[in-house]
């Protein structure tokens, strides 16, 4: 008896089964490493949902993807929980079924499914930054002629997302928005685009700021934190000897300027006498010098 493979005993048993579904639902199959979930892969399933009028939209996370690097990537059981607290919507399923059946390829994933599923009418929902990278994928064609196909439009990649290689080769077979309804029960290859939805939300930028804030190095107890130099510190006294010597040098600076203003009041009036003793007449000067020598 074959063992199961890893993923397997790494997951809960809820995860070894397809989710909810019968002959003639209309399902969307929305896959990606969320990592992180966000709120832009909410929004894009619920218009998705309400544009094509499907009956359930099942969340595929991957175990990673294999156009990206997986280093730092979150462990599955973790971004299964965090996208299930985002989505927490009764017609959305998270589910970890490829790292179950251990597929690395949407177009594996989807055949399994279409092989275990019978009369379910599937649709892949993929955001327009996906189209642009889609002929990329492992058997992006093939994938094409499993199952309808629906372009959620993005801030960018919009305007570019229609001119790339798969929009190019897939052009004849998309629909107009308009019949998106009709979209689920059509024969695939079949495709269109909605628009409407403008979230500049990106899990790649979302992650690079998660992993720049977990490399910013955080305090350590360990660490010493080199104490501040002390301030230079001053005798009392001396400073109160300085505080006494600037005190007498500004009382001996004031008496010095008194003393000059009383000499050259003193000059002045000496000055301002002798001119007046000139202008008087002979007989008065002589009066008056005896008067002062009395």
């Amino acid at each position: 008896m074959n063992s199961p493979p890893p993923a397997q005993t790494r997951l809960p048993d809820i995860e070894r089964i397809i989710p909810p579904h019968a002959p003639g639902m209309r399902i969307g199959l929305f896959g990606g490493s969320f990592d992180p979930p966000h709120r832009a892969h909410l929004d894009a399933c619920l218009l998705a949902m309400k544009r094509l009028k499907l009956d359930r939209v099942w969340w595929l996370v991957t175990p990673g993807n294999p156009l990206k690097s997986h280093g730092g990537l979150a462990p599955l059981a973790e971004r299964m929980e965090a996208a299930r607290r985002l989505a927490d919507h009764p017609r959305i399923d998270v589910t970890g079924l490829e790292a179950v059946i251990n597929t690395r390829y949407t177009f594996d994933t989807i055949e399994w499914l279409l092989a275990r599923c019978p009369g379910v009418r599937f649709v892949w929902i993929m955001g327009a930054d996906n189209l642009r990278h889609f002929h990329r994928w492992q058997k992006w064609r093939a994938i094409a002629e499993l199952v309808p196909i629906v372009v959620v439009d993005r801030p960018g990649p919009s305007l570019y997302a229609s001119n790339s290689t798969a929009g190019q080769a897939l052009w004849r077979f998309r629909i107009p928005e308009v019949a998106a309804t009709s979209l689920p029960g059509r024969k695939p290859p079949v495709w269109t685009y909605l628009h409407g939805l403008k979230s500049v939300l990106s899990s790649t930028a979302l992650r690079a700021l998660r992993d720049k804030s977990n490399a910013a190095p955080a305090p350590s107890a360990t660490t010493q934190t080199a104490p501040a130099e002390p301030a230079p510190k001053t005798s009392t006294r001396k400073t109160a000897g300085k505080k006494k010597s600037r005190a007498k040098t500004a009382t001996g600076n004031a008496k010095k300027k008194s003393a000059a203003r009383r000499a050259a009041a003193a000059r002045k009036t000496t000055a301002g006498k002798a001119k007046a003793r000139k202008a008087m007449p002979a007989s008065k000067r002589g009066k008056a010098s005896r008067k002062g020598a009395k």
